[in-house]
């Protein structure tokens, strides 16, 4: 194979030609289209960095939230603990009281009732002993008569 300059000047000129109507009707749509791609992927790449931004702040809100959820529901469970203990103590107060109050009560019905049954005994004492002086001076007996007289009193008081 030989040089030949004509064959090279003219496989030069339509390359030169190919190359100006690729680049005219196929290169710049085909660039155009490959920008446009690459501007749809930029875009793209953006909005996801743009949503993960926002998932990783709308996660942190929620882990705040949470976190606040659950330092209210400790706050009120240490409330109620409170509560219930103070409840607890007020009852068991007042049942000491209400105890107390229902002692004292008891104790002063038994020394009412204790002094009634003394004062009562006291007057029954009294009128059996005017009753056996009275019965002994009528009588005026022996020691064996008083004997039955104050047996037969005390088988009466004994009775009631």
């Amino acid at each position: 194979m030989s040089f030949v300059p004509t064959n090279t000047i003219i496989t030069i000129v339509a390359f030169l030609i190919l190359y100006w109507a690729l680049n005219k009707w196929a290169f710049g749509p085909l660039f155009g289209i490959m920008e446009k791609r690459r501007q749809l992927i930029l875009e793209q790449m953006n909005s996801a960095e743009s949503s993960r931004k926002q998932a990783e702040a709308s996660m942190a809100e929620q882990k705040a939230a949470l976190d606040q959820a659950r330092q209210e529901a400790y706050a009120i469970l240490e409330q109620a603990r409170t509560t219930s203990t103070k409840q607890a103590d007020d009852i068991v107060q007042s049942a000491k009281a209400e105890a107390d109050r229902l002692k004292d009560n008891a104790l002063k019905d038994i020394e009412s009732e204790k002094n009634k049954a003394i004062a009562a005994l006291r007057s029954e004492v009294g009128g059996i002993s005017v009753q056996i002086a009275s019965k002994i001076i009528e009588k005026q007996v022996d020691e064996k008569s008083q004997e039955q007289i104050v047996n037969q009193y005390l088988k009466e008081v004994g009775s009631k």
